[in-house]
């Protein structure tokens, strides 16, 4: 059995801030792909030295439907490659935040990392959000894992 993603499309209000100005906006690179790109809407370029951390503009504003969330990911690349990362993955963009969405970066590699204008620098993707609701009781059903956990199961 195949399964498929689903492709219905969500509408998003997004505002372009001044500074983002002559850059694209976020988008898919392939039909299948689950995120999208983030860019850096620097105006100067920014050098990250081993170790360093950086909040990275994007010059967007959002505003998500009642429901969803934006979770802001790593690129697979980068990380490989330059071991640029997001010390809080996945951020999360929530439903009522209007601010511009700014990426925090991270270079875990070796060797410095410069982030240029219009650099793709993280992933979105839009997801649904649950809401629970706590059932306090006094005792939990028995599972064979029990409370067995940080690499318990041998994995």
């Amino acid at each position: 059995m195949t399964l498929r993603m689903n492709t219905t499309p969500v509408d998003v209000r997004i505002i372009r801030l001044p500074h983002s100005e002559g850059l694209p906006l976020p988008a898919y690179t392939t039909a299948g792909a689950a995120g999208f790109d983030f860019l850096a809407a620097n105006s100067e370029a920014i050098t990250l030295p081993p170790g360093a951390r950086a909040l990275v503009p994007t010059g967007l504003c959002v505003a998500l439907p009642a429901g969803y969330e934006l979770q802001v990911r790593p690129r697979s690349g980068l990380a490989l490659k330059h071991g640029i990362t997001l010390p809080n993955t996945p951020g999360t963009i929530d439903e009522d935040y209007r601010g511009e969405i700014g990426i925090i970066v991270m270079n875990a590699g070796v060797e410095a990392f410069v982030i240029e204008r219009g650099m793709r620098i993280a992933q979105g993707v839009l997801a649904p959000v649950s809401r629970l609701n706590w059932q306090e009781v006094d005792t939990l059903d028995e599972t064979d894992r029990g409370a067995g956990g940080f690499g318990s199961t041998g994995h």
